[in-house]
């Protein structure tokens, strides 16, 4: 549809992804199914692929932000515009209850759970201090909703309608 775009990629995700020793060494199953998957749709694109580095500007006001353990290159974006920011949250946590009232379960589909476990409660935290919206696909529509954390340290989602 779009033949001219370009295609961003997060580092650490494209570097993981395209390793043949990485690939090598996929246990079999999910995993090695995964790693055909995604060179069955990057391969076609190898040449319009540009990669971008946690912690920086990918474009005008978007800063990507390393969340590694759902996969091991897993990015989340803070999408900001003046003095407005959203943070596109995408599967640091996967349902709008479960993962963010127990952050400590751990899910089948992370590629490292103890790493998303650690990466979950880090990201959590700093929502809640910050008091960013977030926005996630995960979340009843329309998927925004902020996040606070108890004088027992646990969290709460707020979806805001």
């Amino acid at each position: 549809a779009f033949p001219n775009a370009e295609v961003s990629v997060p580092e650490v995700e494209w570097n993981f992804w395209m390793s043949d020793d990485e690939m090598s060494r996929a246990s079999p199953g999910r995993m090695q199914d995964l790693f055909k998957n995604n060179r069955r749709v990057f391969n076609p694109l190898k040449d319009r692929v540009a990669t971008h580095k946690w912690d920086k500007e990918v474009g005008k006001g978007i800063v990507a932000q390393g969340t590694p353990g759902h996969s091991y290159g897993h990015t989340s974006y803070i999408v900001s515009s003046g003095k407005d920011s959203v943070y596109l949250i995408q599967d640091v946590i996967n349902h709008a209850v479960l993962s963010v009232r127990n952050p400590q379960w751990h899910l089948g589909f992370d590629q490292d759970p103890v790493k998303a476990e650690a990466t979950r409660r880090k990201t959590l935290d700093w929502l809640a201090a910050e008091k960013m919206p977030i926005q996630s696909f995960h979340f009843p529509f329309p998927g925004r909703a902020t996040i606070e954390k108890g004088a027992d340290g646990s969290y709460r989602e707020h979806i805001i309608g």
